[in-house]
């Protein structure tokens, strides 16, 4: 007889409740991030080649869909990917601190070109409405861009701080408004075009002596016509932003994860080919080349509105509806951005290469403050160094937007070599070589990407010099602080500091979270060892997500028989634990509802917590020490100690799951 058999509190691991989501939600919220450069990209090319831009931001867009098919095989691999993740893998510690150096630079950049994009949209309306309501309205659009680009920095470095987590519910409604105010631009461009009639773009290229940089001193190379489609090409590149942010938004895609990732590639490849390249298309048809490379240089999208046929009122209201979803975009952009960065940031501090100062929390909102305050100012710094040039922050945004891609698919192409890593979906055009598959597609990505990165390093100066002096300052950060982790005994300074990190919250009683079980089915699964996980990969792969509850329960012992001074500590060993269960809770895309609790009978627990919470079935690994039938008989004795004298149990069906086999008792 145990005594006093039970438990005192249940933590619960409320940051593990992950919430899937659709392939359309996921696909919008890459599309907030990536579809956006469709009100900027077309100008930024317009003011470095000509009017020659619409064809190389069109074959970017067409280039999307392999980059896209690129980070489906990167996350089909890893759950939680990226490009440190991936890089890690492939090339090592010191190559992934560069790449995600890089990838810093990448986010750093993406507010400010989207805040001041944003700026000259709003700026230009203005223009046009506040002289019809009397209103004197001479700000130069760059100093508006600037200001109102430091205000949207500092209200979403404000919403961070806070924590106010992005909503896949609030992108999904902005990528309806701006699908709606898309087909009406594109259906009323199409009949303007069809009244005027229809002229190609021109194949020309008219680089200016800003664009070609340091290409300018090798004039015999600009007379190689692949040179020139290359620097053209990288000239556009920035309308290739926000792959990044796919990677990190496949771990909440829903069951099948791998089809309805694929599902979502597909639709923002089709979005961003329709909306990015066929508006910069149709605005290069229906803009004069001098208007595009002037009045709406800045702001493409609005003036295409202004220059369609029709009354001037209507194309003023359409203007409004422009830039009101382009600013949503735009500046949704940059919450996503400072998002990104915190991401990665605590990403890499897990693995010890930023230092544990910056890991501190917030007291009132239990942040990391720190590196939140570190993305806003220096994001504000390179807002007011631009001055509002859009052009300047586009040429430095395509750094970090193409080096990031370098890096990820060069390692893809060394992990093909691995033949140990399990791949659900692979690049096309593959050669079996023996018992690997040699990657022919990805490495014609590979040689594209490589040669637009070389020429782009020639033709912005700009871009190459703050781009490699932001990536060499990043790598010291992250090699001094990896040093400095090292020579600390504990990763973690205090262990409350841990608790918070884990975000957990405590309860008195299993009751209390009860009315959190509201789907008709439930399923227990208890969990001791991260390496023995197969009963829950069991669950995973047969629950059905939309009908049963999955409650993962770790049984923590007390080593006394009485559990009054328990203080319900958790320890890196449990954290250990529970990653492995988010990790594959994410895997499969199936909701996981974690617990510990404190006890000093680990099948009481199991039993108590099955009969509060209703369970249908128990599902336990095999105990390497006990065995199979041992286990099922200290659950039955457990069980028959709770069971109420003349209350009929409901009838439980308790399992123990290992390779290949199980072995199952029913509990009534």
């Amino acid at each position: 007889m145990v005594p006093n058999p039970k438990f005192k509190q249940v933590l619960v691991l409320s940051t593990a409740m992950l919430t899937f989501i659709s392939f359309w939600k996921a696909a919008s919220v890459v599309l907030c991030d990536m579809g956006s450069s469709a009100f900027y990209a077309g100008g930024i090319a317009m003011n470095a080649f000509g009017p020659a831009f619409p064809w190389y931001v069109l074959a970017v867009m067409l280039f999307s869909g392999i980059m896209l098919m690129v980070y489906v095989e990167s996350c089909a691999m890893f759950v939680r990917g990226g490009v440190y993740k991936v890089v890690n893998e492939a090339m090592g510690h010191s190559m992934s601190k560069v790449a995600v150096s890089a990838l810093m630079f990448d986010y750093m950049i993406t507010g400010p070109v989207s805040s001041v994009s944003a700026g000259l949209y709003v700026s230009s309306l203005l223009y046009n409405i506040l002289p019809l309501l009397h209103v004197n309205w001479h700000v130069p659009h760059k100093l508006f861009a600037m200001g109102f680009a430091v205000i949207v920095t500092a209200f979403f470095w404000r919403e961070n701080i806070k924590g106010v987590e992005e909503s896949t519910d609030k992108n999904f409604k902005i990528m309806g408004f701006v699908t709606l105010v898309g087909a009406v631009l594109i259906i009323w461009s199409l009949t303007t075009v069809y009244q005027r009639g229809f002229t190609l773009p021109p194949f020309t290229l008219k680089f200016t002596p800003e664009s070609l940089g340091w290409m300018a001193n090798f004039p015999y190379l600009q007379t190689i016509g692949l040179v020139g489609i290359f620097m053209a090409f990288g000239h556009s590149i920035l309308a290739l932003s926000g792959l990044e942010t796919l990677a990190q938004v496949y771990r909440e895609i829903e069951d099948p994860k791998i089809k309805n990732l694929k599902k979502a590639a597909f639709a923002i490849f089709l979005f961003s080919l329709i909306f990015t390249g066929g508006l910069t298309f149709l605005a290069s048809s229906i803009i004069p080349p001098d208007l595009i490379g002037g009045k709406y240089l800045d702001n493409l999208l609005s003036g295409l509105a202004l220059e369609l046929n029709g009354p001037y009122w209507a194309r003023l209201i359409l203007q409004v509806f422009v830039v009101a979803s382009g600013s949503l975009m735009l500046v949704g952009a940059v919450n996503t951005s400072m998002v990104g960065c915190n991401g990665v940031l605590n990403r890499v501090a897990e693995d010890g290469i930023l230092h544990d100062w910056s890991r501190h929390l917030h007291k009132k909102y239990g942040t990391t403050y720190r590196m939140i305050n570190m993305v806003a100012i220096i994001q504000i710094i390179v807002i007011i160094f631009s001055g509002g040039d859009i052009y300047l922050l586009g040429e430095a945004y395509a750094f970090g937007v193409l080096w990031s891609l370098v890096f990820m698919t060069l390692s893809l192409i060394i992990l093909r070599f691995r033949t140990d890593i399990d791949r659900e979906s692979m690049f096309p055009l593959n050669i079996k070589m023996g018992k690997v598959y040699f990657p022919a597609g990805l490495c014609a990505a590979f040689i594209i990407l490589i040669s637009a990165s070389l020429v782009n390093l020639m033709t912005k100066r700009v871009a190459t010099v703050s781009g490699i002096a932001f990536t060499i300052v990043f790598f010291a950060i992250f090699q001094i602080s990896e040093i400095m982790n090292r020579k600390k005994t504990q990763f973690y300074a205090e262990d409350d500091d841990m608790q918070e990190k884990l975000n957990l919250r405590r309860e008195s009683d299993i009751a209390t979270i009860l009315p959190e079980l509201s789907k008709p089915k439930k399923i227990l699964v208890p969990v001791r060892n991260p390496n023995n996980l197969l009963h829950l990969k069991s669950v995973l792969e047969t629950a059905d997500d939309e009908t049963t509850d999955i409650i993962v329960m770790a049984a923590k012992i007390s080593k006394g028989m009485e559990l009054e001074g328990e203080t319900g500590e958790i320890l890196p060993e449990d954290k250990d634990l529970f990653s492995g269960v988010v990790l594959l809770a994410e895997k499969y895309g199936k909701t996981v509802k974690p617990l510990l609790v404190f006890s000093n009978d680990p099948f009481y627990s199991m039993a108590q917590v099955a009969q509060a919470a209703g369970a249908d079935e128990i599902v336990m690994g095999v105990s390497g020490s006990n065995g199979a039938e041992i286990q099922l008989e200290r659950l039955a004795m457990a069980w028959g100690m709770l069971k109420k004298a003349g209350i009929p149990a409901k009838p439980v069906l308790a399992k123990v799951v290992w390779e290949g086999r199980q072995m199952t008792y029913q509990l009534s």
